[in-house]
């Protein structure tokens, strides 16, 4: 494969990172390249926040801390709303069994059998550790853009999780962080104005994790291609 197959075909959703650190001169060359894409009459929706260290740690023991509550009292969960659904009110075929596939694919992985709530919370609270990633990124975009912006923004992620990948980087793009918006825009300091779009982890993979042997699989495209003569 060329170098840009590769990257493509080696991107994965990385759920274990080690410690070993990324400079912020590889960070910066990763956001510039991602601004490469192309957005309606070059609008440029993005914004990046860059956490690290101590202040990482600070906001995941913050939004843990508020994940934890939810599942000792499930009538706080109201007071955690995302700016937008990402999901679809109601689950449907084939989504809903390409879900329930990848979700089940994983916990079965993991050894985390159906109805095991406490360890299907302990996985899913990871994501709100960066998954140990030592790098973790929030996105924003400002409210008032359609939603041509949005898939704008989605070719500036796929670009910046694609230039990691050329860098032997790792990533995780997480719509998990979208629930606890009112705890994250503040700690990061955006304007009333930005919504968040997603957080992204950002380090090198733990290969010794079993986690990370874990691919979902695809659609071919003879599936979900009409040839129209």
């Amino acid at each position: 494969m060329n170098s840009v197959d590769q990257a493509i075909e080696s991107r994965m959703s990385v759920r274990a990172f080690t410690k070993e650190p990324v400079s912020r001169e590889i960070i910066l060359n990763l956001l510039d390249l991602s601004a490469r894409a192309p957005s309606g009459t070059n609008t440029q929706p993005w914004k990046a926040y860059v956490l690290e260290g101590e202040k990482l740690q600070q906001l995941c023991n913050l939004v843990c801390a508020a994940y934890d509550s939810i599942a000792q009292h499930p009538e706080l969960e109201k007071e955690y709303q995302a700016g937008y659904d990402y999901y679809p009110t109601k689950w449907f075929s084939p989504y809903i069994d390409r879900r329930r596939e990848n979700g089940w694919g994983l916990y079965g992985l993991l050894g985390i059998t159906k109805g095991d709530k406490d360890k299907m919370h302990a996985q899913h609270r990871k994501n709100f550790e960066f998954f140990g990633a030592p790098v973790g990124i929030f996105f924003t975009i400002d409210k008032e853009l359609g939603r041509g912006s949005m898939l704008d923004y989605g070719m500036f992620l796929q670009n910046f999780m694609i230039a990691a990948r050329g860098k032997n980087l790792d990533t995780c793009p997480q719509a998990a962080w979208n629930t606890f918006s009112k705890i994250i825009l503040p700690f990061i300091g955006a304007q009333d104005n930005e919504m968040l779009v997603c957080g992204m982890a950002l380090g090198h993979a733990d290969k010794e994790d079993i986690v990370n042997t874990f691919r979902t699989p695809r659609v071919s495209a003879q599936e979900f291609t009409t040839w129209i003569k």
